[in-house]
């Protein structure tokens, strides 16, 4: 049997009416902040539109400027040059490197494991055993004969 079907008609009645009026007051929170971020969002969106000509115009000004002593193709590469400069410098800033001490290639292993038992991985060698050190040797791809397992 139901809860509601057990209560008396007045109080089935409220709990009906505090859950509808909960509803919309939770759709009319949510609606208020999705307008909110929409605002924001195209802020932003007009904000780096608007940032990205007055980067134009700056190294329209810095080629403008260069033609004064230089023929007009050559400030033209200059310009280019250094924006090409620019942009290696700041997308190499933005990525973490690989010749950092520490850093792996695939991010960086946690030292111990969430549980807080041990280590996160096995202890890895130096380096490789020696070949007596390795016992028998592994087959190669070259050793194996496809017709030998059909005979057996």
């Amino acid at each position: 049997m139901d809860r509601m079907e057990q209560m008396p008609q007045p109080d089935r009645r409220l709990v009906e009416e505090l859950a509808r009026v909960t509803r919309e007051t939770v759709r009319e929170e949510l609606r208020e902040q999705t307008r909110k971020q929409r605002r924001t969002a195209l802020l932003y969106a007009a904000s780096g539109a608007t940032a990205l000509y007055a980067g134009a115009a700056v190294a329209l000004a810095v080629g403008l400027a260069l033609a004064l002593g230089l023929p007009d193709w050559a400030a033209a590469l200059v310009t280019a040059a250094v924006l090409g400069v620019a942009a290696y410098l700041l997308r190499n800033a933005a990525r973490p490197h690989a010749g950092k001490p520490g850093h792996t290639a695939g991010g960086d292993a946690p030292g111990a494991p969430p549980s807080g038992l041990g280590t996160a991985y096995p202890p890895m060698p130096a380096a490789p055993p020696a070949a007596d050190e390795a016992g028998p040797a592994a087959p190669r791809q070259d050793d194996v004969d496809p017709e030998a397992r059909e005979r057996e």
